[in-house]
C-alpha cells in the first residue's frame, strides 16, 4: 500500500462525495473555494502524521518493510506482491491473535469482492514459501476451523 498522504481538492461538496473520497483512500477532503491558510494547515497536519508512520513491522527474526513491500530476515529479503503484502501486514499487525479467513478476506479483498476463502489459503501458501526462502523463524499457523496466526518457531 502507498504510504503517501492523499489530499483531495475538489469542487464537489456534497456529503456523499466527501464520504466517497475518504472511503476511496483520501486522508483529507477539501472543497473549493477554500482559504489558503486552511490548505497549508491541512498539508502540515498530513506531513506531521506521515512523519510518525512506522516503516516496518517486526515479528520473530523477520521484518516487513512497509515502503518496499519486502520481507527481510538477516541478510536475505524477498519482495511481496500487493496482495501478499496486505495479507502479511494484517497478520503482523495482529501478532499472535487468530484471524479468520473471513476477516482476512474483508480486510484485504474488501466486503464487496468476489474472492472466496480459497484465495486466502493460496496467498498464505505463497507467504509460507517466501518466509521459508529467507530462513525466517516466523510461521503462519493454521488453527483448525478458526483461521491463521503467526508464531515464532522454536530453533
Amino acid at each position: 500500500r502507498c504510504t503517501t498522504s492523499i489530499l483531495m481538492l475538489t469542487a464537489k461538496s456534497a456529503v456523499e462525495d466527501r464520504i466517497y473520497g475518504l472511503n476511496s483512500g483520501a486522508d483529507y477532503y477539501l472543497t473549493k473555494p477554500f482559504d489558503t491558510r486552511e490548505l497549508l494547515a491541512c498539508i502540515n497536519a498530513l506531513l506531521r502524521r506521515q512523519g510518525k508512520q512506522v516503516d516496518e513491522l517486526v515479528f520473530g527474526n523477520t521484518s516487513l518493510d512497509l515502503d518496499t513491500c519486502t520481507l527481510v530476515c538477516g541478510g536475505k529479503s524477498v519482495r511481496l506482491s500487493a496482495r501478499e503484502f496486505d495479507v502479511m501486514r494484517f497478520l503482523l499487525q495482529a501478532q499472535d491473535r487468530i484471524l479468520s479467513k473471513e476477516m482476512i478476506l474483508a480486510r484485504v479483498w474488501g466486503y464487496d469482492s468476489n474472492a472466496v476463502e480459497n484465495h486466502v489459503e493460496v496467498y498464505v501458501g505463497f507467504l509460507r514459501k517466501k518466509l521459508s526462502a529467507i530462513n525466517s523463524n516466523v510461521r503462519i499457523e493454521a488453527v483448525r476451523r478458526l483461521g491463521y496466526r503467526l508464531e515464532v518457531a522454536e530453533e
